[in-house]
């Protein structure tokens, strides 16, 4: 376990932006992939806004994802599964780098055929307690023809991400703009916030 977790560090001190390729496993990838699809058929997934607070707004030409928060109260065996390995790399994190993150936010998110999200920041102008955002990937087989990358923006070092099955990225929220460009095929993970305050 500690293997994924210095492979998302290391990555992230050298290049702004952390990737593991397989930070969860395969297993529980498919396992919350599975989750995320029979919530979808349940029509519990939401349009995703933007902003927050009194500013929280729904706008299809920015962002054109459903969205499932994930919460310990649904005490659903993979969401559960999920909290333990962030519980663990929260503190690994904490204890290697000193971060001081107390607490996280995750959501499921499902891009349709067609769907994107433009580009922006993770860190709203309003709360600065969003400190690092991380992303896993459920798709399994996805291929270039797929679309559907994420976008990140560097100065001197721009990344294209493949949206890959048990791939995770992290990156500071306040940072790095970044989007998720037009999928062709539906697009599943798990995304969220480590936080701090």
């Amino acid at each position: 376990m500690e293997n994924s977790f210095e492979e998302l560090i290391s990555s992230f001190i050298t290049n702004k932006i952390g990737i593991s390729e397989d930070f969860l496993g395969k297993e529980l990838c498919q396992n919350l992939a599975i989750h995320l699809l029979q919530l979808n058929a349940a029509d519990v997934l939401k349009n995703a806004s933007i902003g927050n607070d009194s500013k929280t707004a729904h706008n299809n030409l920015i962002r054109s994802d459903k969205i499932h928060w994930l919460d310990k109260s649904h005490n659903n065996e993979f969401e559960n599964a999920f909290f333990v390995k962030i519980d663990a790399f929260v503190a690994y994190l904490n204890k290697s780098c000193y971060t001081n993150i107390s607490s996280y936010e995750f959501h499921y998110s499902l891009y349709e055929k067609g769907s994107f999200y433009k580009p922006h920041l993770d860190q709203f102008e309003n709360d600065n307690q969003r400190q690092f955002s991380m992303v896993s990937y459920l798709n399994p087989n996805w291929q270039p023809q797929d679309g559907g990358e994420l976008q990140i923006y560097q100065t001197d070092n721009n990344q294209m991400i493949s949206p890959t099955e048990s791939k995770t990225v992290f990156f500071k929220s306040d940072e790095l703009k970044h989007e998720v460009l037009e999928t062709n095929k539906q697009r599943l993970s798990v995304t969220g916030w480590l936080k701090r305050g």
